[in-house]
Parts: C-alpha cells; structure tokens; sequence
C-alpha cells in the first residue's frame, strides 16, 4: 500500500483506522439515541446510585449499644454542629 512503512505497520495503521470508525459510528449512535428518546414519565431510569437505607434491626452486627458517657459525649458533639 504505502512504500514508506512496513507490511506491519499497514496492518496496525488499518486497525486502527477500523477502531477510530467503529468508534465514531458508536457516539454517533448514542449522541443520536440520547436526541430522540422520550421515555415514558416515571419509567424506570437505571440502577439508584445510592441504595435504600435499611433499618437498625436489618442484622445485629450493624448496631452499638452505647454506654452513658458515648452518649453524653456523641450529644455535645451534635450540639456543636451549626444549626441550618
């Protein structure tokens, strides 16, 4: 094909090329399906980022009991907290 470069490098230069069209052709098509898809109000969008809190008594390794004095001591470090 070219004199200059070497079978290999036709070979890398063509693929690459292929790369850069599938590429394209692929954000042509989600730039296209973001332009004209309307779904429908309330249709499920994909998966929350943040899941659901679950309840304290959802497993016991998920809550403390906590003394008098942590809970003395968490209380004045809440007071602390500007109030917005």
């Amino acid at each position: 094909m070219f004199p200059s470069i070497s079978f290999a490098q036709e070979i890398g230069l063509a693929v690459l090329l292929v790369a850069a069209l599938a590429w394209v052709l692929g954000l042509g098509h989600t730039l296209w399906g973001a332009r004209f898809h309307h779904p429908e109000p309330g249709a499920f969008e994909g998966i929350a980022v943040i899941p659901a809190q679950r309840t304290a008594a959802a497993h016991p390794m998920e809550s403390v009991e906590l003394t008098a004095a942590e809970e003395e001591a968490f209380a004045g470090l809440v007071r602390t907290f500007p109030h917005s």
